[in-house]
């Protein structure tokens, strides 16, 4: 049986799946679906391996061992409340008991929140005022040879955007006779101000995506020109 290299193999699938995944420009058709589903089957497979062997295994399962072998049952009494959890969600295999999964899908909710929140405070909020205030430092500017019109020039495109793009998202409104609500006239203008910043924000953004899009199907592109060179000895 001839010898077939593993650079073969593994060019042969990244050609045969750029070509289905490519298929879906002449519209949605059965081979563009068999690479979405042996994708989303192959990334399902792999974070439930991740699951269970970066976290089940060493963070509940060996303790959980480790308390039945040496009998320390005081120290085992941890992990009632992950048992419990797994359980928990393991009940919504059954539609009768599905409602009580919602005690641990409430619990994850909560903490996800939390932890989201207190990243968005620490992560985003806290280090945007922060940024811009410093724009308005003037030794800082001076240190960089910046004179204190570019400076304040800077500072102030900066406020204005953050102000104004945080009031786009102020949803408070007073109530009218009619039954309709709407905002005041001061935040209506201060968020259209906010709208073109968000504007040129989300353009900048697409055009990053677009960009990074656009060099990834070159990318596919040229290998597929070069495996096919490679395959029938073409220089």
């Amino acid at each position: 049986m001839p010898f077939i290299p593993l650079d073969f193999i593994t060019g042969a699938l990244s050609f045969l799946f750029t070509l289905l995944i490519l298929s879906y420009l002449i519209g949605d058709n059965p081979l563009f679906k068999i690479a979405v589903y042996l994708f989303v089957g192959v990334a399902s497979g792999y974070a439930a391996a991740v699951i269970i062997w970066q976290v089940l295994y060493p963070k509940l399962f060996m303790p959980l061992g480790n308390v039945l072998l040496t009998g320390a049952y005081g120290q085992g009494v941890l992990l009632v409340v992950p048992l419990l959890g797994l359980g928990f969600i393991l009940m919504k295999g059954s539609p009768r008991l599905a409602g009580i999964a919602r005690i641990t899908m409430a619990f994850l909710v909560g903490a996800g929140a939390a932890v989201t929140l207190a990243g968005a405070l620490t992560g985003t909020l806290i280090p945007q005022v922060t940024a811009t205030i410093n724009f308005f430092d003037q030794s800082a500017a001076a240190a960089r040879n910046i004179s204190v019109f570019e400076v304040l020039g800077n500072g102030t495109i900066m406020l204005l955007g953050v102000v104004t793009s945080l009031a786009y998202f102020h949803f408070g409104a007073r109530q009218k006779p009619d039954g309709s609500t709407k905002r005041l006239g001061l935040i209506d203008m201060i968020a259209w101000v906010g709208r073109i910043f968000i504007g040129i924000t989300l353009g900048v953004v697409f055009a990053g995506v677009y960009a990074a899009a656009l060099t990834a199907m070159i990318d596919r592109v040229s290998s597929l020109v070069v495996f096919i060179k490679t395959l029938f000895g073409i220089p």
